[in-house]
C-alpha cells in the first residue's frame, strides 16, 4: 500500500511510519520543514514539504494522487496559540479530507483527541484545542465521499509500547503509549470495516489486533 501521512514529523507519525515502512508499504509523510526530512528517511518514510497553513487544495491532492490511505496526524502541538488551533487542527484538517476527496483516497483516518467536541465550552487554549479537533472530526465524517475513521487517544505518553489497548467507542480517560497508538493505526489502516467509526483508545488487556477485529465485528 501507499499511504500519505499529514504531520509527518510528529511523534505518533514517526512512529507510525516506521511500523509501515518495515513491513513494506510505501509511505509519504508531508512536513513544514525540509531540515525534519532526514528524520523521515531514517524512519523508512519519503518526505514531502509542504505548508498544510498555506497549501491548496489542488496542491496537496497532488501529493495524494494514487494513495490507498491517508492520515491526519498533524496538531499545533503545546505551545502554540489558539490561532493555530484553528489554522492547523481544524483548518489543515478539513483541507487534507478535501484533498483525498478530490484525488480519490477513500481511507482517511484522523488522530484526533480524547474530549474532542464541537460543542466544547471554554476559552483557555486547551478548549479551542478541544472544540477545533471537535470540529475537524465532524467534518470528517461528514464527507461520503471518504472511508473513515476517528481515533481519539487518551492521555499520551512516551512509555514504551505494550501492545495491549482498550479501543472502544467510550473508554474512559486513561494514558496510552504513542508506540500503541502508532501500532492501532497500522492495524485501522487495514481493516476497512471500521469505516465510520469513532473510537476512544487507552490502554488495556486485548493485543492491538484483537482490539482492531472487535470494533470492526469480526
Amino acid at each position: 500500500m501507499r499511504i500519505v501521512i499529514a504531520g509527518g514529523h510528529g511523534q505518533i507519525a514517526l512512529r507510525l511510519e516506521r511500523l509501515l515502512a518495515g513491513r513494506g508499504d510505501e509511505v509519504a509523510g508531508i512536513i513544514r520543514k525540509a531540515e525534519q526530512a532526514d528524520d523521515l528517511r531514517a524512519a523508512g518514510a519519503e518526505p514531502v514539504v509542504l505548508d498544510l497553513e498555506s497549501a491548496s487544495v489542488d496542491e496537496v491532492a497532488e501529493r495524494l494522487r494514487g494513495a490507498d490511505a491517508a492520515v491526519f496526524a498533524a496538531g499545533a502541538g503545546p505551545g502554540s496559540g489558539a490561532a493555530r488551533k484553528d489554522t492547523v487542527d481544524k483548518a489543515a484538517a478539513v483541507l487534507f479530507a478535501d484533498a483525498a476527496v478530490r484525488a480519490g483516497v477513500r481511507r482517511f483516518l484522523i488522530v484526533s483527541s480524547m474530549g474532542a467536541d464541537p460543542r466544547h465550552q471554554g476559552d483557555e487554549i486547551f478548549d479551542v484545542y478541544l472544540r477545533a479537533k471537535g470540529e475537524a472530526d465532524a467534518y470528517v465524517s461528514s464527507l461520503d465521499a471518504l472511508d473513515w475513521t476517528v481515533l481519539r487517544p487518551g492521555a499520551l505518553t512516551d512509555d514504551a509500547g505494550t501492545g495491549l489497548v482498550r479501543l472502544e467507542a467510550r473508554t474512559g480517560r486513561g494514558p496510552v503509549p504513542r508506540d500503541d497508538v502508532a501500532a492501532v493505526l497500522a492495524e485501522l489502516i487495514d481493516t476497512p470495516a471500521t469505516n465510520g467509526l469513532t473510537l476512544e483508545l487507552i490502554s488495556g488487556s486485548a493485543p492491538v489486533s484483537v482490539a482492531v477485529k472487535a470494533v470492526a465485528g469480526n
